[in-house]
């Protein structure tokens, strides 16, 4: 009884948040992020330690303020989910700009690389926009939830314009068939994601589990694979959403060197925008050869 209870009042809290203006939606966002960098728990120590891993250049101070700004804009991006997941299409256009190297109408078989930055769900908007642009749908694997009310109304959510969710488990076949027929398909290989079909590749200096998923499917559709990454503009008002041209050279005939190439451009990009990364994932649980896990 509790749990329904909980479960429809979250909903009701996202249609208010969605119906905020939407500074006043960022600034909520920024006010919990603040809060959340100050409260002791796992994650925060998560994003303690994947910072100091990957930045060891960094003094202890600087390490702070980054993982301080990381939590205002993760903060900022959760509270945006209101608007991902129920906002109007004019609501998302004005939040988040696309921007491509490719022509998006031209139905060619296509991966699109989405990094785990904070705008990382900014892909919705290619779904928005797919019938007014002519492009094609935008489908992709998701983690199914531990809650299933959620899980069912984030699903129905995110399909809401004609978008395709396809079960990570056990669906490749589907997204094969998505990819040859044109659609836009979206993967987000930088999680770790378990041992099975993926590999250890350097990211940040240290060898870090990385699903060769993108390798293989392009391999088997011959689709062009191209970066989307999110992020935010300079004056902080709304994201881009950037696609870029295809990768030259990809995919090769080794899975793993690809994985590693992808693991460069993805460091590239943080490095960039440090404090815009997924810090809150834990990037290097598995670890090889039975080294210890740095959480």
């Amino acid at each position: 009884m509790f749990k329904n209870f909980s479960n429809h009042a979250g909903v009701a809290l996202l249609r208010f948040l969605a119906l905020l203006p939407y500074q006043t939606l960022v600034s909520i966002g920024h006010g919990l992020g603040y809060i959340a960098s100050h409260i002791p728990n796992d994650r925060n120590r998560v994003v303690q330690k994947n910072l100091e891993l990957c930045f060891p250049e960094l003094s202890a101070q600087e390490i702070n303020r980054l993982r301080e700004r990381h939590w205002r804009l993760l903060g900022r991006s959760i509270v945006e989910k209101s608007i991902i997941w129920l906002g109007s299409k004019k609501q998302l256009a004005d939040m988040i700009e696309v921007r491509s190297e490719v022509d998006l109408a031209d139905r060619k078989p296509r991966i699109l690389v989405n990094m785990h930055f904070i705008g990382i769900e900014g892909s919705i908007i290619l779904s928005a926009l797919a019938k007014d642009k002519g492009w094609p749908r935008t489908s992709g694997f998701f983690q199914r939830m531990k809650n299933p009310f959620f899980n069912r109304k984030i699903i129905e959510w995110r399909n809401r314009f004609g978008g395709n969710s396809i079960d990570r488990q056990g669906n490749s076949i589907a997204l094969i068939r998505e990819i040859r027929k044109g659609s836009f398909i979206i993967i987000a290989p930088d999680i770790d994601l378990g041992l099975k079909d993926s590999t250890f590749a350097p990211f940040f200096n240290i060898q870090t589990n990385t699903i060769t998923a993108v390798s293989r499917l392009a391999k088997i559709t011959g689709a062009q694979v191209c970066m989307m990454i999110t992020t935010l503009k300079k004056n902080e008002a709304g994201y881009i959403c950037s696609i870029s041209k295809p990768l030259e050279n990809f995919p090769t005939e080794n899975p793993e060197e690809d994985t590693e190439r992808l693991n460069r451009i993805f460091e590239q990009e943080i490095r960039l925008r440090p404090a815009e990364y997924y810090w809150v994932h834990k990037r290097f649980k598995n670890r090889p050869l039975n080294e210890v896990s740095p959480y």
